[in-house]
């Protein structure tokens, strides 16, 4: 027999019985078979067959009645401002689609190598980061890629590693890179994105160039990382638990901004973080959800930006930060960028920080600067995206750049300089 409770009690008709079932319970169903007086064996067998038929039904009637109510349930508190998933490819799929060539392999192991001994001074060279502030057009990009490796082998004291920003990191909201909306129109299409983006790469490195990157979003380095000779973490991000681990796994030798604010040590302690071992969640080359573990990264260095509270170029505040370093027991070395806060995100102004670097390096002041950072364009300036169809070639559209023309100029001439010294 099936047993009834008078507590909240809910009617279900089925095959032709109504029955009344519990509603917050699936487990007070009878499992026991009905017993009926029959004098016929096979007749009993019939019913009694039926009848635990009509229980399964009710059984199912009612879990399909409780996993609604729980749905809904769950409708209330779970990806309430969540839109949609759409699925990515795995970086397996991209990194066999676009293979690193022996070549250009070649490339990001020697610079690699090139770069951590700058950073510990091991080569006197001055590593000097140079390019758009991001890459928009891919074309206008590896036109410029061109122009910089056939400049830079006439060039003796500086290393230069070109700059390719496909992550951009916003104070509000705006355009957020190649790899986010490669199409410039909010359609989102990253897997386009990171094809682009490891395309690119793939043949700026082809040309002998070696590449400079930020890492943003803790996934994309599992898709690009292997044509990456130089990373940088951004000043939005350097205090971010989440980018120190990133940085503690990554293969090249990784520099921290000083936060927006102006603190440097928040930079010093990410400098030390990333040097440790961690074990963090991530994903592997298939795309699956993993544990990663870490040693450590030796070659995280401090990049000094400006700041809100003014530029950090001069003689006073790099040897500060140099300073400040070597009391947290790592080497003492720094990058400067020359644009950012160090120019007020005026394009025009990047020459003096520039030429104000050299001349602590050519009268032997800080021999811990070990590396300097320009934006740099084929035209000066910048633009605003509204219409990709009317975007000006060659012009950058976040910050404002130098255009190829002074790059050459003040490079060549410090080059000269630093010569003669």
């Amino acid at each position: 027999m099936i047993m009834r409770q008078k507590l909240k009690m809910k009617k279900a008709t089925l095959g032709g019985v109504t029955y009344r079932t519990k509603k917050l319970s699936i487990n007070k169903i009878i499992q026991k078979p009905v017993s009926l007086n029959l004098n016929s064996e096979k007749i009993k067998n019939f019913k009694i067959s039926v009848w635990n038929e009509r229980i399964e039904i009710a059984k199912k009637h009612r879990l399909a009645w409780f996993l609604e109510s729980t749905i809904k349930a769950m409708e209330n508190i779970r990806d309430i401002n969540i839109k949609d998933y759409s699925p990515i490819t795995p970086p397996k799929v991209f990194i066999d689609e676009i293979p690193i060539s022996e070549k250009s392999e070649n490339i990001v192991s020697d610079s690699r190598k090139i770069i951590s001994d700058i950073v510990h001074g091991k080569d006197n060279r001055i590593l000097l980061i140079t390019g758009p502030c991001s890459i928009h057009d891919v074309d206008a990009g590896l036109e410029y890629a061109k122009l910089l490796t056939e400049f830079s082998k006439g060039i003796k004291n500086f290393y230069i590693v070109m700059r390719v920003y496909f992550e951009k990191p916003r104070t509000t909201v705006g355009w957020k890179g190649l790899i986010n909306d490669p199409d410039l129109n909010n359609t989102f299409n990253m897997d386009k994105g990171l094809r682009k983006a490891r395309t690119f790469l793939n043949d700026v490195t082809s040309l002998g160039m070696p590449t400079a990157t930020e890492f943003l979003d803790p996934f994309t380095p599992q898709y690009l990382a292997d044509f990456v000779s130089w990373g940088a973490i951004g000043a939005r991000t350097t205090e971010s638990q989440t980018h120190r681990q990133m940085a503690s796994g990554l293969s090249m030798p990784v520099g921290f901004k000083n936060g927006t604010g102006g603190s440097i040590q928040i930079a010093v302690d990410a400098m030390g973080a990333a040097q440790g071992e961690h074990a963090f969640l991530g994903i592997n080359e298939d795309g699956q959800s993993s544990i990663i573990h870490t040693t450590g990264n030796k070659y995280s260095h401090l990049i000094l930006r400006g700041s809100t509270q003014g530029p950090n170029f001069d003689e006073k505040s790099v040897a500060d930060s140099l300073n400040l370093v070597g009391n947290q027991g790592m080497h003492p070395s720094v990058v400067v960028d020359c644009s950012h806060a160090n120019c007020g995100k005026d394009h025009k102004k990047m020459n003096i920080a520039f030429k104000e670097l050299v001349r602590q390096r050519v009268n032997g002041v800080n021999p811990g600067l070990a590396g300097m950072m320009l934006e740099s364009f084929i035209n000066e300036g910048n633009q605003k995206l509204e219409k990709p169809e009317d975007l000006k070639y060659g012009v950058s559209i976040t910050d404002p750049c130098i255009n190829w023309e002074e790059t050459v100029d003040i490079i060549s001439k410090a080059d000269k300089e630093l010569e003669s010294s």
